[in-house]
């Protein structure tokens, strides 16, 4: 057996859609029970107190990174069938931050606003409906921003392609990274420990 399962047909629409219904539902009940369902702990990786939600998110993407590499190499994973959409790099980079400094103000990405609205925090749900009134203004507004919509097009492209680069060379390069992003994520944890201790005492 091959994957990704649904390319090869092994089910068709209506159980894909079941199968990401209850995928779903577990990933947003794993994220409430790590406390992700919590605004102040998703922003507080941006005042380097608590990088909980960093170290996940990394640890995450390292994961699958070397799933997908192992799996394709033992043959029970097409990595040429595996979805990911197109790169519009500007459009992309100013979407991004939007999305960031809208995570930083509200506290939560859209995901987590959900997970949040499942435990009733009224706050995710103002966070929802803020999210839901930008996609209004942006489907209004899209006619005006067509082109810039779909400039700077690289197609479907991905790191080893861009940098013409060994998938395993990227794979150690991201791995160190995420080292040095958790030694770094520690470091400045215990700098802020220490400075609000100094502050109160």
């Amino acid at each position: 057996m091959t994957a990704p399962l649904f390319k090869f047909g092994y089910f068709n629409d209506e159980v894909s859609l079941i199968v990401a219904f209850v995928i779903g539902i577990f990933f947003g009940l794993v994220l409430e029970k790590g406390g992700f369902g919590s605004a102040r702990m998703l922003a507080a990786q941006f005042y380097f107190t608590d990088m909980r939600v960093f170290k996940v998110m990394f640890t995450a993407i390292v994961t699958a990174m070397i799933g997908l590499f192992y799996f394709s190499w033992v043959g029970v994973l097409d990595l040429s069938l595996v979805y990911f959409g197109e790169t519009f790099l500007l459009p992309q980079l100013l979407g991004g931050l939007i999305l960031g400094v809208g995570f930083v103000i509200g506290g939560y990405c859209p995901g987590t606003s959900a997970v949040a609205i499942s435990t009733g925090r009224i706050d995710a749900i103002f966070y929802a409906l803020g999210g839901m009134f930008g996609i209004f203004v942006f489907g209004e507004m899209f006619p005006y921003i067509t082109d810039f919509f779909y400039s700077t097009a690289m197609g479907k492209i991905n790191l080893p392609e861009l940098l013409d680069i060994n998938y395993g060379l990227i794979m150690l390069v991201v791995i160190l990274m995420a080292i040095g992003g958790f030694t770094a994520a520690e470091w400045a944890e215990k700098l802020m420990a220490n400075k609000q201790s100094k502050a109160r005492g």
